[in-house]
């Protein structure tokens, strides 16, 4: 496998002249900065559309720009498409907000009931004593080995640890 020699920008430069950017997660402005599928500030990976493995080859039009996570998420197939439906299908609108979704989308799917939901049924209504327990307990949460971020399952478990220790507290 050759090393990629189009640059970043020429990656950015051709598809924001032909994708509209509404349902992404980043601003045309900020493409050479920012995840394409997450829109956090990373440094930013490139990433064949069509892997090389498949026939993909290394101009503009077969790759976009992913961090280091989202790229080892993406879809590998030999049908371009496939590629964006994927972005946008985790377009959101707010920058740096994804993994906290994604989170949150895990803590429903372990639990079977969303965050909201817990809240409701608690009738918690006291944002500040929530805050204070949310930073108490990510300071009990650690990065798995070699990566630099929480993911899905821990931001799931803080989420858990969080209503636990309401409930603990409100007894």
């Amino acid at each position: 496998m050759g090393s990629i020699r189009t640059t970043k920008e020429q990656i950015a430069n051709y598809w924001f002249k032909i994708v509209d950017e509404c349902g992404l997660s980043v601003d045309a402005s900020e493409a050479t900065e920012r995840c394409w599928r997450c829109g956090y500030k990373a440094r930013l990976e490139r990433c064949h559309i069509v892997p090389e493995s498949l026939g993909g080859g290394d101009s503009p039009d077969n790759l976009v720009l992913l961090c280091k996570r989202c790229h080892i998420e993406n879809p590998n197939v030999n049908d371009p498409e496939i590629m964006w439906d994927w972005i946008r299908a985790y377009g959101t609108p707010i920058y740096d907000t994804f993994w906290s979704i994604e989170g949150f989308k895990e803590y429903k799917f372990i639990y079977g009931k969303s965050f909201y939901e817990e809240v409701k049924e608690r009738n918690i209504k006291n944002v500040e004593e929530i805050e204070r327990i949310i930073n108490e307990e990510f300071k009990k949460a650690s990065f798995h080995f070699g990566h630099l971020y929480f993911n899905r399952a821990t931001l799931a478990g803080v989420i858990r640890m969080v209503l636990k220790k309401y409930d603990k507290d409100a007894l």
